[in-house]
């Protein structure tokens, strides 16, 4: 009488069956298998290495010296 009993099963299916009904089973799995292969293929594009033309340099320097200093006690007098 472990999880595997045939009698569990049949329970299992005939309350999914109530809930869902028959109709929107096929319905649900042929959105879950869309999501599968979407997410098959992002991960595909991820292994794509990006050639040194598509990385893009970001100076800071120019943004640090535009930055406002904080004050100190002699700016304050």
């Amino acid at each position: 009488m472990g999880f595997s009993s045939i009698w569990h099963w049949i329970i299992v299916l005939v309350v999914v069956l109530l809930l869902f009904g028959a109709g929107k089973i096929p319905r649900l799995m042929g959105d879950v298998a869309k999501g599968v292969k979407a997410f098959k293929k992002g991960m595909a594009d991820d292994d794509d290495e990006p050639t040194s033309s598509d990385r893009k340099v970001i100076d800071d320097s120019k943004s640090a010296d535009a930055a406002p200093k904080a004050k100190t006690k002699e700016d304050a007098s």
